[in-house]
């Protein structure tokens, strides 16, 4: 998979964005708002990268994807569609490196996902799932076109998120 977007380019993760995931996945942003993957090492994420969305470009045909800027191919987050056995449908993520915020990159990557998602799967319907006090996703997922469908318990802790959804 590879969008391209006014100033983004998304494309699917390798083993090589390793360190970028480091990086993403240990900001303080990240650890409150989506959760700490555990990842501390150069090796932990290749395995995470493996373990996720590598392997769900394999059983989904998508997933999570990194997302660069197209001038410089600077990474600056990531975002795509994520299939959890929890949740009857895919659900839309994202994450940005908090330098990169309040800029629009978010809406432009989450909409490019939005519209290749609908183009080239049919997906009747998308979710999203997030944390209740994550005003700036929760504002995110409105300009997307989600609603808030209510609440739902998430592993591995079983914590309640707030969930949203859009037909396609």
């Amino acid at each position: 998979m590879k969008l391209e977007t006014g100033r983004l380019a998304l494309r699917e993760f390798t083993t090589e964005d390793a360190g970028f995931i480091l990086g993403l996945l240990n900001e303080p942003s990240f650890l409150r708002f989506i959760g700490d993957k555990g990842v501390r090492t150069l090796d932990d994420a290749r395995g995470y990268l493996l373990k996720g969305p590598i392997d769900s470009y394999a059983r989904n045909g998508f997933g999570l994807c990194l997302v660069t800027l197209k001038q410089d191919g600077t990474p600056i987050g990531m975002c795509g569609l994520v299939k959890r056995d929890t949740l009857e449908h895919p659900d839309i993520g994202f994450a940005f490196l908090p330098l990169y915020w309040s800029r629009g990159y978010a809406v432009e990557a989450a909409s490019a996902v939005l519209a290749w998602a609908r183009g080239t799967f049919g997906l009747p319907r998308i979710l999203a799932v997030v944390q209740e006090d994550n005003a700036s996703s929760i504002r995110l997922l409105h300009r997307l076109g989600l609603t808030r469908q209510g609440t739902v318990r998430m592993p591995p802790d079983d914590h309640e998120v707030s969930l949203f959804g859009c037909d396609t």
